[in-house]
């Protein structure tokens, strides 16, 4: 396939408005969402230590599929 098209000046128009366009999220959290969040807190830091050592073991394996 060696025809060569340039895209016409309609085509660079949507390009450029679609490159203007920011990502949000579909819909918005409702108030009671949003009050729930705030009464579960952060997270347990429990977790957040369980997951630093899971990265170290995951960097510390060798070769595939490998069990310590």
């Amino acid at each position: 396939m060696d025809d060569k098209t340039r895209p016409s000046e309609q085509t660079r128009k949507f390009e450029r408005a679609e490159a203007e366009v920011r990502a949000q999220p579909d819909d918005m959290p409702t108030p009671e969402e949003e009050a729930a969040a705030e009464r579960a807190g952060g997270p347990d830091p429990e977790v957040g230590e369980e997951y630093r050592e899971a990265l170290e073991r995951g960097a510390d394996q060798q070769g595939e599929g490998r069990i310590p």
